[in-house]
């Protein structure tokens, strides 16, 4: 299926390429998508939706055709959360619910944080991707999760750079992932995939949202448990209904990571999803079309 993109001008300069699809005065669902993919994650839940929800869908910053700054500072979490605001505005979309994956559902996160109060962002549906709040504790106090994480020193380290300047994206990947699962893609998407891959922009900008990260990944060998002196990053409950999906057989984020996201929503709906990797959108897309038709219908 292919999906059509349009080139949306923000009000900060980015230009985003959108798939836009589903009737214009029906309620919007904006698709944010993970690290290395594209809109294309969606792929399955927006032919599934947009009889009925405009479903909105970028490429990130940094991200194939997308604008691609290259200084580390222009993929902070605030910019890129940024991003999503304009453009709704771009497009004359009052409210919407924010739909993310992978670093996608982290960007929802802050999105849906950041636009509850504003009566802007009205729902979340949150695809394998930790609570800020949950995740850098992790990272200090469980194994499992600081030795699925250390891929992300790999990412942050300049002594990569050669590697992703000869190989492209691919190089690096093939180094430090032990979570890809090309076997469970179809041939030509993971061959678009190849191709994104190639372009050394894009392959810089997308390690960037690493390098930009506040988050701190341990190495293996510092102690485990929460530094003298941390507390967790302030933030506010989510009081907007949530809904987070979860694949269980996640080599990158372990299911541990939804045990403490109660305490920091209001509204929760857990939907763990057996027998699945990373890739939940694509590798499970009846589960999370249906566990989406139950929550939104639900939350109408």
């Amino acid at each position: 299926m292919g999906l059509e993109q349009k080139r949306i001008a923000l009000g900060n300069g980015i230009e985003l390429d959108v798939v836009d699809e589903g009737p214009r005065d029906a309620p919007v669902l904006i698709f944010l998508h993970g690290f290395p993919e594209s809109h294309r994650t969606w792929r399955h839940q927006i032919a599934h939706f947009s009889d009925r929800f405009r479903c909105i869908a970028p490429d990130q910053r940094g991200y194939r055709g997308s604008s691609k700054p290259q200084a580390v500072a222009d993929y902070s979490p605030d910019k890129l959360v940024g991003d999503i605001f304009l453009l709704a505005a771009a497009l004359g979309v009052r409210d919407f619910t924010i739909v993310g994956h992978d670093w996608g559902g982290a960007i929802a996160w802050g999105v849906a944080l950041a636009g509850q109060d504003t009566g802007r962002v009205t729902r979340a549906v949150i695809a394998n991707a930790p609570h800020p709040q949950v995740f850098q504790k992790l990272l200090y106090t469980s194994k499992v999760q600081r030795e699925a994480s250390q891929y992300m020193r790999g990412f942050r380290d300049p002594a990569n750079d050669a590697l992703v300047r000869e190989h492209g994206l691919g190089g690096i990947l093939m180094q430090e992932i032990k979570w890809d699962a090309p076997d469970r893609m179809e041939p030509e998407e993971r061959a678009m995939l190849l191709e994104d891959w190639q372009d050394r922009d894009a392959a810089f900008a997308m390690l960037n949202w690493y390098r930009a990260s506040p988050i701190d990944v341990p190495p293996m060998d510092a102690p485990f448990g929460l530094p003298e002196g941390w507390t967790a990053p302030a933030l506010p409950k989510l009081r907007l209904p949530t809904l987070v999906i979860w694949a269980q057989d996640d080599l990158a984020l372990p299911p541990e990571n939804t045990a403490g996201m109660r305490e920091c929503i209001e509204d929760f709906t857990l939907v763990e999803v057996p027998d699945c990797g990373h890739f939940v959108p694509w590798e499970a897309p009846l589960a999370v079309n249906e566990a989406m038709e139950t929550f939104l219908t639900r939350t109408a």
